[in-house]
């Protein structure tokens, strides 16, 4: 091989050495903001979870439940005095 070969393919193998490698990192800085922005809107759907989880902890608390079913069902509670007693219909057997 001749001088100006041996430069030539080095100079070759160094330009396409440097292309993969520019290649490789701006494929990572392309995958580093997706993960980014991946985590931003896991962090905001964790944040929509936790307040979410609050509404619904206030919308099942007895005091909120009660005041529905007195409302809306006419229910109420009992007093202490209050007893109901049920009666018990016979089974019948069915085959």
């Amino acid at each position: 091989m001749r001088g100006r070969t041996v430069v030539f393919l080095s100079l070759l193998g160094f330009v396409v050495l440097a292309t993969g490698v520019i290649w490789r990192r701006s494929l990572g800085v392309t995958r580093a903001r997706a993960i980014e922005q991946l985590e931003t809107r896991r962090a905001a759907l964790a944040a929509q979870r936790a307040k979410l989880d609050g509404d619904i902890r206030a919308a099942i608390s007895m005091e909120k439940l009660g005041r529905v079913a007195e409302e809306r069902l006419h229910m109420r509670v009992p007093g202490d005095s209050l007893v109901v007693t049920l009666t018990r219909s016979p089974r019948v057997a069915v085959r």
